[in-house]
């Protein structure tokens, strides 16, 4: 990371059963941050996928815990039960506005519902970033008026990514974010391979290719999102 000008990693949740190795992660390194949540893709009844409000709030009452998710709605993964998957994004976004922590939004598939619940729960009381954003421009301006930042893996890299190099073209810099998704989703020229956090600098270089801009200025204003999101300390980046 560091020789890739990564300064700092925030590592996300999927279920509250690994939740713990998250967590010592973000306490044992200082540049590490982390959140709690339950990935949308997680089957009901498997271990770690059931929570509640006040657990969640319990859980992310922590210095090193910045944010509730990994959430939202996945219907390409799972689509035997989506009233259950809705529920469970709900009870996160009341839990986010009870702890007053960013959320990180996942979706796929399921855009409309998406944004739907996050109205209808006020998600745009704490905001959030919907990660790994692989939707149209009109998703995204949606979620930047729910008060949203937009964050981009790998993906934006590929060569067949081009209507999502022009959403990236077209958000403002300052509501944007850059991430790996790791492990999955290495960028060019790293695809196929288990990705990483130092990863992420290809990203930047890919934004910057695409808005014609320094990578320098995307590293500045995406760190900068960070900080300004999760409460961090800019001097401390």
């Amino acid at each position: 990371m560091l020789a890739n000008g990564v300064t700092h990693a925030l590592c996300i949740s999927v279920n509250l059963t690994d939740f713990p190795n998250v967590l010592v992660l973000a306490e044992q390194y200082e540049n590490f941050y982390a959140t709690v949540g339950i990935h949308p893709d997680r089957e009901p009844g498997a271990p770690g996928t059931e929570t509640s409000v006040e657990e969640l709030v319990k859980l992310s009452d922590h210095p090193k815990i910045l944010g509730i998710g990994e959430t939202g709605l996945d219907y390409h993964w799972q689509k035997d039960a989506p009233e259950w998957q809705r529920e469970r994004f709900r009870i996160h976004i009341r839990a986010a506005r009870a702890a007053r922590k960013p959320l990180i939004v996942h979706t796929r598939d399921a855009a409309a519902d998406t944004l739907r619940i996050m109205r209808e729960e006020g998600a745009s009381e704490v905001g959030g970033v919907m990660h790994c954003f692989t939707e149209s421009l009109e998703v995204a301006q949606t979620a930047l008026a729910l008060n949203f930042y937009i964050s981009f893996s790998g993906i934006v890299t590929f060569k067949n990514a081009t209507a999502l190099q022009q959403v990236a073209r077209e958000i403002p810099l300052e509501r944007m974010m850059v991430e790996t998704d790791a492990p999955f989703l290495a960028p060019v020229p790293h695809r196929g391979k288990t990705n990483q956090p130092a990863y992420v600098r290809h990203v930047a270089n890919e934004i910057a290719r695409i808005k014609g801009i320094s990578i320098e200025s995307v590293m500045k204003e995406t760190s900068a999102n960070f900080c300004s999101l999760f409460k961090i300390n800019l001097e401390s980046i």
